[in-house]
């Protein structure tokens, strides 16, 4: 049995929290329902957390008491946009974690075309055609009514042709969810899931691999979960590769951060990981979201129901698109999600031109689109984009959209059919790409314990040995050192006589898993980390949450005093960024900058600060104070969270995260989030957004974190500074002049062919000094002679990870493809590369490139 570190009622308010979230409502009455919940959910097991190796059964008594609570629930929030209502929002988000304590999930899964079945002569069934012509033989079989009853996330079941329902909402962005329809953490034999870090979090390790494994045991364990029968459905729809574009959304968590090469290499390797070895036998099929320029929840009155993006053809070329279009070309991904945004005045639900002409025409999608939830329904609702319901299921459809999640083309397809605003045919084409994917998932091929690639996975192939270390090799690998005064990090644990652990994050289970969590195999808080390194560390909240609306500071001054050292565990939650929630402050929330200021003052040395962030911070304050001594961020870190925050701080683990974002100081929020230019403006002071563009003043730049160890980098070989780079593979092409007056080589007249010639080798030299051994991230920038034109101020191109020795010197080769990495966007979008040179950069060297025909 696995266990779990869970305060029950603080995990059933955080679910009710995420299904309000989801609900379409005014932020009062979303307060007023989640305060409902923090009353009435919070107090339930308050008298203690369930400890390690607590049985997860122990959660039955919750089960009794969720009819009583929801009798308590106001009336008046009994209507929403999604047909049932706010009450069966907060029945899903109780009863999400009451089944664990009797509603029986498990068994043999649902499956058709059995050697049995009375469909097994159909072409359907017959597993050595292709998915496209077997699909197509299914829709054809279909009546009109069955066809519409198809058009939603909850599909159900065609009894007369043996088709199981189909559930096609599961998330799985850092593993798998409580979130969605299609998985069930029930009391069937998988009852916990790996729970990884946030993705911002594994994002600072700048390593692709290691964003693989992940999407791969996630997608093992998904399947296991399916082989079960606890899984209705194996489309997981992750991961989010939206740009972190401004500081304070309340997503951001969900990303791997601001960098467009970034977002692109882990959509691609999460892909590969969670879909599997074989894309005609998908292990389950992964859904990038939300395109595109989506990065806004609820700002200031602005709601990402109604927000039109004003966005540039530049910034959608180079930066928002990218990432989505890895996701397809080189992640192979089997759906791409739509965002709620208009984008210049188009919502991306029903954009042809996005869905159709880019993401199937140019990019050449092999699987489905499907809306975020009710964003067909906000095409009329709240876009008034279309007239009627009728229009809006229309409009996506024909725009090339697949199936809505909600059930609103559900409800309204017939009667656009009926009033011919579309044709069975713009039903029938969505239907061939929807059943083609489950085809290719083994869905029409029998019980699916037969697959040859996955049939045997089951509850031991969840929570695996291997899985858990995964979890902290990723926990371990993103906490980014931020500062580190006269090397007071790492302690050695014999030294430390006594310890004391403040913050509400150093002992919250919360803390660790960010939004869109699971239920953990198994937890270890920061306190639990520090308490195995020091048995006598004493644990004091000094704040109630981490809004930190009243500080116990007399009590923290007072412990702070009488311990040999302080660690101080703060940062955000859930109640101030996450989805439907943005910030409007960077800093920390409450009283918690004057309760670290008075505990490092009260201490005897210099305190430890350790952020539980997703976003970024303004703690100009902690950096120049010389009584805070050392400074960590650490994410949302996941189930081994507090076990990887203590290796780093006692030294068992060297660290080596780079912060995957721009970290602004607080008067950056006088800019609106709503500005979508990533260029800065100098006529009007706009200073453009992240390190690519802005100039101006920050507390961390991207790409920023120390190591325990002193590592020496620089290019050693490449292309070397030869004016006739490039000659003989452009042979036959001169560079055009555009209106800019810039010589430039158009990419798509190079073609692939070229394009492919065009790359060469730089090989990197990385040796560490010492004094401990340790892996070190290597980033390779590129910049230009100039920034005109919107030419980025630099751009990351490529990064490599290295474990050395001390006193180790290695050679790492990093692939440059210039067609890729030494172009920038034109004014109109069109990829370009520069004649002339360009500049590779790591660390303080760097390499000029002279490109020119």
């Amino acid at each position: 049995m696995h266990g779990v570190h869970v305060s029950v009622g603080s995990l059933l308010s955080f679910a009710l929290r995420s299904a309000l979230c989801a609900e379409k409502m005014s932020s009062d009455r979303r307060r007023n329902l989640s305060s409902w919940g923090d009353t009435w959910l919070s107090p339930i097991g308050r008298s203690g957390l369930y400890e390690a190796g607590a049985s997860l059964t122990q959660l039955t008594r919750i089960a009794s008491t969720s009819s009583r609570l929801l009798r308590t629930l106001p009336m008046a929030v009994s209507t929403s946009r999604r047909g049932g209502g706010v009450l069966a929002a907060v029945v899903t988000a109780v009863a999400a974690l009451a089944m664990l304590g009797g509603v029986a999930w498990g068994g043999n899964p649902g499956f058709t075309c059995g050697p049995a079945s009375a469909q097994k002569g159909f072409a359907f069934c017959n597993a050595a055609l292709p998915a496209e012509q077997r699909a197509a033989d299914l829709v054809a079989r279909l009546t009109t009514a069955e066809k519409v009853g198809q058009l939603g996330d909850q599909a159900p079941g065609v009894p007369r042709l043996g088709i199981p329902v189909y559930k096609w909402w599961s998330e799985a962005l850092h593993g798998l969810a409580i979130s969605g329809k299609g998985i069930h953490f029930g009391n069937g034999p998988a009852r916990t899931a790996t729970s990884f870090p946030q993705v911002i979090h594994t994002a600072a390790a700048f390593d692709d691999g290691l964003w693989f494994r992940i999407g791969q045991a996630i997608g093992k364990e998904g399947r296991a979960f399916y082989n079960l029968g606890q899984a209705e459905g194996l489309a997981m729809w992750s991961p989010n590769v939206n740009i972190f574009r401004d500081p304070r959304w309340g997503r951001g968590q969900e990303t791997p951060g601001e960098d467009p090469a970034t977002a692109s290499k882990y959509g691609a390797a999460f892909v590969k990981g969670l879909q599997g070895s074989s894309l005609t036998n998908l292990q389950t099929s992964a859904c990038c979201k939300h395109i595109t320029a989506y990065d806004i929840e609820e700002w200031k009155g602005v709601s990402r129901y109604n927000f039109n993006a004003k966005v540039t053809p530049q910034d959608l070329a180079d930066t928002y698109n990218p990432p989505f279009r890895s996701c397809v070309v080189d992640g192979k991904a089997s759906c791409i999600m739509c965002a709620y945004t208009l984008i210049n005045g188009v919502p991306a639900c029903a954009s042809s031109d996005l869905l159709t002409k880019t993401v199937r025409g140019e990019w050449k999608l092999d699987g489905y689109t499907a809306s975020d939830c009710d964003a067909v329904a906000i095409l009329h609702k709240s876009e008034h984009f279309t007239r009627t319901a009728e229009e809006a299921v229309a409009v996506a459809l024909k725009a090339g959209l697949d199936i809505n999640c909600g059930v609103y083309m559900q409800q309204n397809a017939a009667s656009a059919l009926q009033q011919g605003k579309m044709t069975e045919k713009d039903v029938d084409k969505a239907l061939k790409n929807l059943f083609a994917i489950r085809m290719r998932l083994g869905h029409f091929d029998g019980d699916p314990r037969g697959n040859k690639l996955y049939g045997r996975l089951s509850a031991a192939d969840v929570c695996t040995p291997v899985h858990k270390a995964l979890a902290l090799e990723a926990a371990r690998r993103g906490v980014v050192l931020l500062k580190n005064d006269a090397r007071l990090l790492p302690l050695r644990a014999p030294t430390v006589a006594s310890a004391a652990v403040i913050g509400h994050n150093a002992n919250d289970i919360l803390a660790l898993l960010g939004n869109y969590y699971g239920l953990p195999c198994e937890t270890t808080t920061p306190f639990g980390g520090i308490q195995k390194y020091v048995k006598s560390a004493k644990f004091l909240p000094g704040c109630s949450s981490a809004a930190c609306d009243v500080a116990a500071t007399d009590q923290a001054t007072a412990l702070a005093k009488s311990s040999d050292y302080v660690f101080l565990v703060m940062g955000l939650s859930q109640k101030q960024e996450q989805e439907g929630l943005d910030r409007t402050s960077l800093l920390l929330p409450g009283k918690q900058q004057a309760l670290i200021t008075a505990v490092a003052t009260a201490s005897k040395r210099p305190v430890i600060l350790i952020l539980l962030t997703g976003g970024p911070v303004d703690i100009t304050f902690a950096q120049t104070n010389p009584k805070i001594g050392a400074i960590l961020w650490a994410g949302y870190p996941g189930q081994a969270g507090g076990q990887a925050i203590a290796d780093v701080l006692f030294g068992e683990f060297n660290p080596s995260g780079k912060l995957p974002v721009t970290w602004y100081p607080e008067e950056f929020t006088k800019f609106t989030m709503t500005d979508m230019r990533m260029r800065p403006d100098p006529a009007t002071g706009y200073p453009g957004r992240s390190y690519r563009f802005y100039k101006g003043k920050t507390v961390y730049k991207f790409g920023y974190g120390l190591s325990y160890s002193k590592f020496a980098c620089r290019i050693v070989s490449g292309a070397g500074n030869s004016s006739s780079y490039g000659k003989a593979a452009l042979a036959g092409l001169r560079a055009a002049t555009t209106p800019e007056g810039d010589a430039v080589y158009r990419v798509d007249e190079i073609g692939d062919d070229r394009c492919e010639r065009l790359r060469f080798p730089v090989m990197v030299e990385v040796q560490n000094h010492g004094p401990m051994d340790g892996k070190h991230t290597v980033l390779m920038f590129v910049r230009w002679s100039s920034t005109d034109g919107g030419r980025p101020v630099r751009q990351l191109i490529g990064f490599r990870n290295q474990h050395l020795k001390v006193g180790e010197k290695k050679k790492l080769k990093m692939e440059i493809s210039p067609c890729e990495h030494l172009s920038r966007a034109r004014v109109d979008g069109e990829k370009v590369i520069d004649r002339g040179s360009h500049f590779l950069m790591v660390e303080e060297d760097e390499l000029e490139i002279r490109f020119q025909d």
